[in-house]
C-alpha cells in the first residue's frame, strides 16, 4: 500500500471515530445541560473523549504519510458518517435531503482528492509559528467570549463555539504537521513549544466542541466544526507549506468547484437536521396554546370585550337602538302587545 493510500485509509477511520465521539458528546450535552464544558462525572463523556483521542492519533499518523491539504478535507466525512451512526445508535433517521447532501459531500471530496498534488515537506519558521499561534489563539478566545455573550440565542452561541473549536483543531493539525516534518530529521528539544501549542489547541478544541452541543443539537455544531477545521488547515498548508493542486490553474479552479459541491452537501445536511430538530419544538408550542373559549352566554360580559365575541342576532324591537347607544348589552325587550 502506498503512503498516499494509507493516509486516506487512516483519515477515513479517523472520521468514523470523530463521528462516534460527536454523537456521544451531543447526547451527554442533552442529558447534562449544567455541565457545559467538563461533564467529568459522565462515563459517556470519557467514552467520547476516547473516540476523539483515537481519531486524533489516526489523524496524526495520516498527516505523517500525506499532505495537509489531502488529510484535512477528508475530515468532512465526519458529518457523512454521523448520519447512519446517529440512526443506528440513537434512533435519529435521516431523510432524503440528508442523504442527498451526504452524496454531494462525498462526490465533492472525491473530486477534491483526485486533484490534490504532493509537494516537498515544509516546516514553519519559529517566527511564523509564533505569529500563527498568537493570531489564531486570539481568534479562538474572541469567539469563545462572543459565544458566552450570546447565551440567549442557543443557535448563534453553538455556531460561534463550534467555529472556535474548528480553528483550534485546525491549528493543532498545522503544528502537528510542522513537528512531524521536523522530526523526520531527528527529534529536537526546540519543538517543545510547538508540542505545548498542540496540546493547548487540542484541549481547547475538545472543550469548546462539548460546549457547542449544549442547546445546539448535533447537526449545526458538527457541520460548522467539520467545515472550519479543514478549510483553515488546508489554507495554511497551501499558503505556508507549498502544497498545490494538480494541473495548475485549471486544477485549482476544479478543486474550488469540488469544494463548493462538498460545502453545498454539508449545508443540505445541516438544514435538514435543523428542520427535524426544530419541528418537534414547534409542535409542542402549538399544542400548548389553549383553544379559544366560546362564550355560552353574553350575560355579564364587560364593555369592550364584545370585539372578541361574535355579534349576537339583534331583534328588531324596541330598545335596540338605545342598547347600542349605551355601549353595553341588555336583556331583550319584550314586544308591546
Amino acid at each position: 500500500m502506498s503512503a498516499l493510500a494509507l493516509s486516506v485509509l487512516l483519515s477515513v477511520v479517523s472520521a468514523l471515530a470523530y463521528a462516534g465521539g460527536a454523537i456521544v458528546q451531543e447526547q451527554v450535552a442533552v442529558s447534562s445541560p449544567d455541565s457545559g464544558y467538563l461533564p467529568l462525572r459522565r462515563p459517556g463523556w470519557w467514552g467520547a473523549l476516547a473516540l476523539n483521542g483515537l481519531g486524533g492519533v489516526l489523524h496524526v499518523v495520516a498527516l505523517a504519510y500525506g499532505p495537509l491539504s489531502l488529510v484535512q478535507p477528508l475530515g468532512a466525512l465526519t458529518i457523512v458518517f454521523a448520519l447512519p451512526l446517529a440512526a443506528l445508535c440513537v434512533g435519529r433517521r435521516a431523510g432524503a435531503t440528508a442523504w442527498r447532501g451526504a452524496l454531494m459531500a462525498t462526490l465533492g471530496l472525491a473530486g477534491l482528492l483526485s486533484l490534490v498534488g504532493s509537494s516537498s515537506a515544509h516546516s514553519l519558521a519559529p517566527a511564523q509559528r509564533l505569529a500563527v499561534a498568537l493570531v489564531t489563539g486570539g481568534a479562538v478566545v474572541a469567539l469563545m467570549f462572543a459565544g458566552l455573550a450570546a447565551q440567549r440565542h442557543p443557535a448563534v452561541r453553538s455556531v460561534l463555539l463550534a467555529t472556535a473549536s474548528g480553528i483550534a483543531f485546525g491549528m493543532s493539525s498545522v503544528f502537528t504537521k510542522t513537528v512531524a516534518v521536523d522530526w523526520s530529521h531527528g527529534i529536537a528539544l526546540g519543538d517543545l513549544p510547538s508540542l505545548a501549542v498542540i496540546g493547548l489547541f487540542a484541549v481547547a478544541g475538545v472543550l469548546l466542541s462539548q460546549a457547542s452541543y449544549r442547546g445546539g443539537g448535533l447537526a449545526a455544531p458538527l457541520a460548522t466544526l467539520t467545515v472550519v477545521n479543514p478549510v483553515l488547515a488546508a489554507a495554511v498548508g497551501i499558503l505556508m507549506f507549498g502544497e498545490t493542486f494538480r494541473y495548475g490553474t485549471t486544477g485549482t479552479v476544479l478543486a474550488l468547484g469540488c469544494g463548493v459541491v462538498a460545502a453545498g452537501g454539508l449545508i443540505m445536511l445541516t438544514t435538514e437536521r435543523l428542520t427535524r430538530e426544530t419541528a418537534p419544538a414547534s409542535a409542542e408550542v402549538t399544542s400548548a396554546v389553549p383553544p379559544p373559549v366560546e362564550a355560552s352566554s353574553t350575560r355579564g360580559t364587560p364593555a369592550g370585550a364584545d370585539a372578541r365575541l361574535p355579534m349576537p342576532h339583534q331583534r328588531a324591537g324596541r330598545g335596540t337602538g338605545a342598547d347600542q347607544r349605551s355601549g353595553g348589552w341588555s336583556s331583550p325587550v319584550r314586544p308591546t302587545p
